[in-house]
Order: C-alpha cells, then sequence, then structure tokens
C-alpha cells in the first residue's frame, strides 16, 4: 500500500487555517449585515449610516482570503484533499448567507437567491454523480467569472440602498441602482451558464447522450472523434499548464505511451513535459519506476496500489509538478478475476499528494486505450485547475 504517513502532518497548512478563518467569520458578517449592533454604540451616533459599509467591508475581507488561501497551496506546493473541500465549501456558505440576509433586509428579491442557490445544489448533484462513477468533471472559468460577479453584486446590494448612496444625489442614486442590478442579472447569466456547462460536460453520465454519441464513447467506429476529443484535451492541458508554470509527467503502461504523444503533438509541450516513462512490463515498473515488488505481487500490475507507485516513481525520476499514471487490461486477451477487460487505474501524483481512480471501459482495445488517454488527460487538467484556483 502506498506511504502516505505524511499526510497528517500536512492537513492543516496555512492555506486551510486560512480557509477556516473564512468560514469561521461567516458568522461575523451575518452579525454586522443583520443585527442591531449601532444600538450596542450609543457613542457613535453615525453607526446606522456605516452599518451597510462596515458589513460590506467585512464580505470583502472575507472574500479577499480565498485569493490568499488559493496562493499560499500553489506557491508552497500544499493542495490538500480537505483544501478542496473546504475552499468551495467557504464560498458557498458566504454567498448563501449573504443572499439570504438581503432577502431578510428587503434589497434582494427572494427569485435571485433561489436562482444561485438552485444552481449551487444542480452542480453539486451532478458531481456527486460523476465522482460516483469515478469521473472528475474539471471546473471551467465560467464557475470562476461566476463567483467574482456574484461577489461584486452581493457587495453592490449590500450598500446601494443605504443613506450614504442617497445623499449623493437623485441622478448618482439611480445611477449606482441601475449598475448594481447590471452585476446582478451579469452573475445570474454566468451562474446559469456555468450551470450549463457542467450539464454538458456530464451528459453522457445523466444519461442524454444519444445513440451515435455513446457508440462514439464506446468505441464503436468511433476512433476519429476520440482521437479530436483528446488532441482537445491535451491542448488544454499543455496550454494551462504552461500558463501556471507547471511541469508534467507520465507513466505509461496499457497506453504504450499514448498520452506523451497527445500532449508532444501540441506545439509548445516542450515546456510543459518533462517526459514519459512506458512501463509495459512488471520488471519495468519495478526497475524504473521505482514499484515495489512486494506491491507487484500482492497487489498485481493492475491495482490502486501499482498506479499510486507508478505515478509518484514518475514524479521523482522525471522531475516534475504533477505525474500521472495508468495500468490497466486493453484487451482482448489478459483478462482476471475480478477485472475484466477495460479494467484501468489511473494515478495521480500532485506534489507529496497521490492518489488512484479505476475506470471499467467498454469497448474493443483501441477504444479502451482512447478512453484511458482521455480520462488521463482529464485527471491532469482538472489537477492543474486545482493548483491554479
Amino acid at each position: 500500500m502506498p506511504q502516505e504517513q505524511s499526510a497528517p502532518a500536512q492537513l492543516w497548512t496555512p492555506a486551510n487555517k486560512v480557509t477556516l478563518l473564512r468560514i469561521l467569520l461567516i458568522p461575523v458578517f451575518v452579525v454586522a449585515i443583520v443585527s442591531p449592533w449601532p444600538e450596542w454604540f450609543p457613542q457613535w451616533p453615525e453607526a446606522e449610516i456605516w452599518k451597510p459599509w462596515v458589513a460590506a467591508l467585512v464580505f470583502v475581507v472575507i472574500a479577499a482570503t480565498d485569493f490568499i488561501d488559493g496562493h499560499l497551496a500553489r506557491s508552497r506546493n500544499e493542495v490538500t484533499d480537505l483544501g478542496k473541500f473546504m475552499d468551495p465549501l467557504a464560498d458557498k456558505i458566504l454567498v448563501a448567507a449573504a443572499l439570504l440576509a438581503l432577502v431578510e433586509l428587503g434589497p434582494l428579491p427572494s427569485w435571485v437567491a433561489l436562482v444561485i442557490l438552485a444552481r449551487e445544489f444542480i452542480v453539486s448533484g451532478i458531481r456527486m454523480v460523476a465522482a460516483s462513477k469515478n469521473v472528475v468533471i474539471a471546473a471551467s472559468w465560467y464557475g470562476k467569472v461566476k463567483t467574482v460577479l456574484q461577489m461584486c453584486a452581493i457587495v453592490l446590494f449590500t450598500v446601494k440602498d443605504s443613506w450614504l448612496v442617497a445623499s449623493w444625489g437623485q441622478d448618482a442614486f439611480v445611477a449606482f441602482y441601475i449598475f448594481s442590478w447590471v452585476v446582478m442579472i451579469a452573475a445570474l447569466v454566468m451562474t446559469i451558464v456555468s450551470m450549463l456547462d457542467y450539464f454538458s460536460k456530464a451528459k453522457h453520465i445523466l444519461g442524454f447522450t444519444d445513440a451515435e454519441d455513446a457508440q462514439a464513447r464506446a468505441g464503436e467506429g468511433s476512433e476519429e472523434a476520440d482521437t479530436i476529443a483528446n488532441e482537445e484535451l491535451a491542448a488544454a492541458v499543455v496550454h494551462e499548464a504552461a500558463r501556471a508554470g507547471l511541469t508534467v509527467g507520465t507513466a505509461e503502461s496499457c497506453t504504450g505511451g499514448m498520452i506523451a504523444a497527445a500532449l508532444t503533438s501540441v506545439p509548445g509541450s516542450s515546456a510543459v513535459l518533462n517526459g514519459g516513462i512506458v512501463s509495459y512490463t512488471n520488471p519495468v515498473k519495478h526497475r524504473e519506476l521505482g514499484v515495489a515488488q512486494e506491491t507487484l505481487d500482492a497487489h498485481g500490475a493492475v491495482s490502486e496500489e501499482t498506479a499510486c507507485e507508478m505515478a509518484r516513481g514518475a514524479r521523482s525520476a522525471l522531475s516534475t509538478d504533477l505525474a500521472v499514471s495508468v495500468t490497466g487490461i486493453a484487451g482482448p486477451g489478459g483478462a482476471e478475476p475480478g477485472k475484466p477487460v477495460g479494467t484501468v487505474w489511473i494515478g495521480l501524483a500532485v506534489g507529496d499528494a497521490v492518489s488512484a481512480r479505476v475506470f471499467h471501459f467498454e469497448g474493443d482495445r483501441a477504444a479502451v486505450r482512447a478512453q484511458t488517454v482521455h480520462e488521463a488527460l482529464a485527471a491532469l487538467r482538472a489537477a492543474i485547475q486545482t493548483r491554479t484556483r
């Protein structure tokens, strides 16, 4: 079993502590925006006038910590599973708390909050279904734009009806009111667009794929479609890794170098791909990637343990930030008890964190290999986007 004794020590990293602080500060914002705290400071007669601005300031401070914990996690190479869980949760709790408070106070119609919160429930449901099928749906830039616009809109709606804004004069007040709604409408549009983007990426998981597309995904006469999809995904991996200054490596068994080939077909890949190791046999896995002989004897080449050790070995041997490994049974022969043809383990090493997922692909040998390349590239892209969030 891969050793991960360092995980507990890495649990409460500086980035995770900042994220936890963001969650703990959310009640402070709620108190600032809805409670009658100006009454507690009789020595400050203008406290009621400044109340919405104080609440807005608290909200901005809390929202700004999102950039801080992301920077800490990336710069210190301390991206953890706890951080992946807490960071989006903190954003969702903060936005939900702000929307509900604004609805209660009156500046925001309830239907706006309903649209935004419904999107979060729907997307969370899609991702849970995808996770149950060992599929990772990478977040897109739509979601990032949506979050920024929502934060800006919430700040504007917090202060738009304040006495201070009204004191600017009728024309300025109307202009500020209209601008606030423009930003909010833009946030709603991106909220819906990002939700539809998730639907599009998960249509095959949810059963909306038509027969022709399903046939293509199964590998029946779909080699050209698979090739085009993998080329586009490889280009995205190279371009996003290059922007983030990250390097990647590969350790391949059943794909025989296809993942590295897909990446090197992209212009500029030399700045991203350090190299790839084709470890088609167990001796090569042991010798070149450091997979323990005990692991191979006890669990076999097609296993979670081997995939993890392959990914860790590739990242070390190739000196990369990330490494992906694949080991599986592409067919037509090679099936074992509990491991039918199409069983593939894909491992991912990101810093010291190593994990693996099992897939059960359908179709012939070419289809299984093409789908393995696709999921390996998708795993790399998701890891890159997590590192750059």
